[in-house]
C-alpha cells in the first residue's frame, strides 16, 4: 500500500509499505477513504515532536471502511463505514472512566504519533470498539472527516471549557481551522457576540461568513477595539487558538472580570501570567487536550443540518499528490487553505 511516511525533521515521502495486520484482539484494520492534514503534522515535520520515530506513517484523522476485526471486537464488522477518532481509548482505564480519553493508559494520541497513522491506504486501529464511530447511511463523508479532530477540539477545549452561555460575549484569538471550528460550535449556545481576531484578512472574511458578529485585524489597537465592542468590559469567554506567548497574553488583556480564558493552542514556549493584574478579577483559565467525547453529538448536529462542517474544506488532493497537499496546507497564507481533504479510495 501507499503511505505518507515521516523520515525525520524536514523530510517526508510517499512510500510503498506493507499493509497493517491485526496485532491485538481489539484491533481493526480500516481501509482509509479520506483523510486530512493537521497543524500537528507540520509540527512533527519541524521536529517539534521528537518522540515520533522516523518511519512512522503520519495522520490521525479520517474515515474509511472496516476491512478486518480482531476476535475481541464486538460492535463492528468488515464493511462498516466508520469515522476514525484522533484519540484512541480503551474505555476501561481510570482516565477513560472519567471520559478523559486523551489520557488513556493504553491509548491517547497514538495514530501518526506512537504508531502508524491514517495518511495511508490502510490503518490499524487499536481498541476499535471505542475508537471508531459508525457513519450513518447517506452522511457526507467529507464533512465527517472534520469530526476526527478539529471540530471536537474547538468544541471541547474552547466552547465547553470556555463556559459559553446564551447572551454572553466571546472573543476568539486565531481564525485558523481550530479557531473557526470553535466559532461554528460556539453558536450552539447563542452568545450575544463573537469577535474573531486574526492577522489574515481572508480568514477574517471567512469568520464573518461563518457567523462572527465582528472581526478585528490584530494590531496595536486590538484591545481597545475589543473593549469598544464589549461595552468596555472585555469578553466573558476568550478562546486562545494560536499557541504563542503573544496571543495568550492578549487573551489576558481581553478577558472580563469573572470571565474564562479557554486555551486550545499548543504552546512550545512559556507564557507570562500577569497575576499582578488578574489576581482580583475572578477569572478562570482552562487547558485541555481533546478527548473526542463529543463526536457522536457533533455527528448528529451535522446530520441534522445544524453544523456545516464541510465549509472548512478548501482543497482536495488524491493520495498520489499528498506532497502537493502538504505544500498547500503549509503555505496557507498564500494558498488560503483551511483544511485539505486527501482522497485515498472510493467509499
Amino acid at each position: 500500500m501507499q503511505a505518507l511516511v515521516y523520515r525525520g525533521p524536514g523530510r517526508k515521502g510517499l512510500e510503498e509499505r506493507a499493509r497493517p495486520t491485526l496485532q491485538q484482539p481489539g484491533d481493526a484494520i480500516v481501509r482509509v477513504t479520506r483523510t486530512t492534514i493537521c497543524g500537528t503534522d507540520l509540527h512533527i515535520l519541524k521536529g517539534d515532536v521528537p518522540e515520533v520515530a522516523p518511519g512512522t506513517t503520519l495522520g490521525h484523522e479520517g474515515v474509511g471502511i472496516v476491512d478486518a476485526v480482531g476476535p475481541a471486537v464486538s460492535g463492528l464488522r468488515p464493511g462498516d463505514h466508520v469515522l476514525i477518532s484522533c484519540i484512541t481509548a480503551c474505555g476501561r482505564c481510570a482516565w477513560c472512566r472519567k471520559a478523559m480519553y486523551s489520557h488513556c493508559a493504553d491509548g491517547g494520541w497514538l495514530l501518526g504519533h506512537r504508531i502508524d497513522g491514517t495518511q495511508a491506504e490502510y490503518v490499524r486501529i487499536p481498541h476499535a470498539d471505542t475508537s471508531l464511530h459508525r457513519i450513518p447511511a447517506g452522511a457526507d463523508e467529507e464533512a465527517l472527516v472534520m469530526l476526527s479532530d478539529i471540530l471536537p477540539t474547538g468544541y471541547e477545549c474552547g466552547v465547553l471549557n470556555g463556559k459559553i452561555a446564551p447572551g454572553t460575549s466571546v472573543a476568539i484569538v486565531g481564525a485558523g481551522p481550530i479557531g473557526l471550528a470553535a466559532l461554528l460550535t460556539a453558536q450552539f449556545f447563542t452568545p450575544a457576540s463573537i469577535v474573531m481576531i486574526d492577522l489574515d484578512e481572508h480568514r477574517l472574511a471567512l469568520a464573518s461568513r461563518f457567523g462572527a458578529t465582528a472581526v478585528v485585524r490584530a494590531g496595536a489597537d486590538t484591545v481597545a477595539r475589543v473593549m469598544a465592542l464589549t461595552g468596555g468590559l472585555g469578553a466573558d469567554t476568550v478562546i486562545e487558538a494560536v499557541g504563542i506567548p503573544a496571543t495568550f497574553e492578549l487573551c489576558e488583556e481581553l478577558v472580563a472580570p469573572g470571565g474564562t480564558i479557554a486555551n486550545i493552542g499548543v504552546h512550545g514556549e512559556k507564557c507570562d501570567l500577569h497575576l499582578e493584574r488578574l489576581w482580583s478579577h475572578n477569572i478562570t483559565i482552562t487547558t485541555r487536550l481533546v478527548d473526542t467525547v463529543t463526536i457522536p453529538q457533533l455527528m448528529q448536529a451535522v446530520g441534522a443540518g445544524r453544523l456545516d462542517a464541510a465549509q472548512l474544506i478548501t482543497h482536495r488532493f488524491p493520495l498520489a499528490r499528498v506532497m502537493d497537499a502538504y505544500d498547500t496546507f503549509a503555505r496557507a497564507a498564500d494558498t488560503s487553505a483551511l483544511k485539505v481533504v486527501i482522497e485515498v479510495a472510493a467509499p
